[in-house]
């Protein structure tokens, strides 16, 4: 089967989409299918261009098999409503001819990852001047969470937009998403049951499993590399610092717990606990400033992939915390790598959202934006090594159950199968 993929990100970038969307193509390509991606040079999520890539320039590369087509786009140093508006339609427009010449290859299936929903128009007609079936995958509800989050304002420009977007996404042959909730609001908008599909994002649990007496297999040490003290509590957060996140509460929720202890500091039965902030973004700098008096805290970039399960599984505590606002418009790709390491989460969500239904089982969950609840919950976790063991226990088994990397890859080459096969 021959695959046209298009979306803004894609491989080498770490986290996220362009993560995702990497590993698809190439899993695709070793089981025997011809894939092609469209994209643009890696920026995410340190919103600067990398070399050798070019933001200007339109190249091409074979990555692990895959055909990949860089088209230029303008990365804004700081990013905002309008910015971020004219930095996803400068790589829709720059795409475009790209696309289009494509059509000539004729691929069986083109496939749209939004964000950008930009994109969404020329991948459509792509599909149609080629005969090929059209899929949309919606990753996060950009146009919604966008107007939720004050990025966009304005009744009348959210009214016209919200139509623009039913009538586009009600053209394509398939449309997914990531989540149950967001299947829901997908039904919500108008969109045919009979053409959505859950396609959630995956984890690949093998790396997980290395055998660290093994000195060949030996994974990195990030509490020596850190000087953390074996007896500490690590409550970890890692992946993108971005605006979605709320990662503001996490200077806060620190320094609620150095207070708690030095306030506490003649018991020492009382667990001492070290936050690790590992991560890029644009929220970064702030958050770093924010930390810059705490002691218990510590920051860390972005790790290579495959040094990523012994950094997660560095953490005794992972930290999910999440604006209210975009509760069930995204669900954070960072969650699946929490679980497969087997440790607790701390969650700020409201319950029943996509993101309450999985944590509840194998963490705890609070008020978004409540930072002294989270810090208790963070404590109580602290000092009760058994609780965490038997909710990371349960996180690992909700990952082996619902996000193995091979099962979700086979389910969804199926799913192409039958797209195309409604086409011969």
């Amino acid at each position: 089967m021959r695959i046209l993929i298009t979306g803004i990100n894609y491989s080498p970038e770490l986290t996220g989409i362009g993560k995702y969307t990497g590993e698809l193509a190439e899993w695709l390509v070793a089981n025997g299918h011809e894939v092609m991606v469209i994209t643009a040079p890696p920026y995410y999520p340190d919103w600067k261009v990398v070399l050798p890539y070019s933001s200007w320039k339109y190249s091409k590369e074979i990555i692990d098999g895959v055909r990949v087509w860089r088209c230029p786009l303008w990365v804004p140093k700081k990013p905002s409503g309008l910015k971020r508006l004219l930095h996803l339609f400068s790589f829709a427009i720059s795409s475009t001819p790209v696309m289009l010449a494509q059509m000539f290859w004729r691929p069986d299936v083109v496939l749209v990852i939004e964000p950008p929903l930009f994109c969404a128009p020329i991948a459509w007609m792509t599909a149609k001047l080629s005969g090929a079936q059209s899929w949309l995958h919606i990753q996060d509800f950009e146009l919604d969470a966008a107007f939720e989050l004050g990025l966009l304002k304005g009744e009348l420009g959210k009214k016209l937009a919200l139509k623009a977007e039913h009538s586009l996404l009600n053209q394509f042959n398939a449309v997914s998403t990531i989540s149950h909730k967001m299947l829901e609001r997908l039904a919500a908008k108008g969109i045919d049951p009979n053409k959505s599909i859950l396609f959630p994002n995956w984890v690949d649990l093998a790396p997980f499993q290395v055998d660290e007496s093994t000195p060949k297999s030996k994974p990195k040490d990030f509490r020596a590399q850190l000087k953390i003290s074996p007896d500490a509590v690590v409550a970890m957060y890692s992946g993108n610092m971005g605006n979605k996140q709320g990662l503001e509460i996490l200077s806060e929720v620190a320094r609620i717990c150095q207070q708690t202890e030095a306030e506490n500091k003649r018991d020492t039965s009382a667990p001492k606990i070290q936050f690790v902030f590992c991560g890029a973004g644009a929220a970064r700098d702030e958050l770093v400033s924010s930390c810059a008096d705490l002691q218990n805290v510590k920051f860390l970039d972005l790790q290579p992939l495959e040094d990523l399960p012994a950094l997660l599984r560095t953490a005794d505590i992972h930290l999910l915390p999440q604006r209210a606002e975009v509760e069930d418009l995204v669900m954070p790709s960072k969650l699946t790598g929490m679980l497969a390491s087997s440790r607790a989460v701390v969650a700020s969500s409201r319950v029943k959202t996509e993101l309450a239904n999985v944590v509840m089982e194998c963490g705890l969950l609070v008020k978004p934006g409540d930072s002294h609840a989270f810090a208790l919950a963070i404590q109580s976790l602290a000092a009760n090594e058994g609780m965490r063991s038997k909710l990371g226990a349960a996180g690992k088994k909700y990952a082996e159950k619902h996000l193995d990397k091979e099962m979700i890859l086979r389910t969804f080459e199926s799913k192409l199968g039958q797209l195309q096969a409604q086409s011969d």
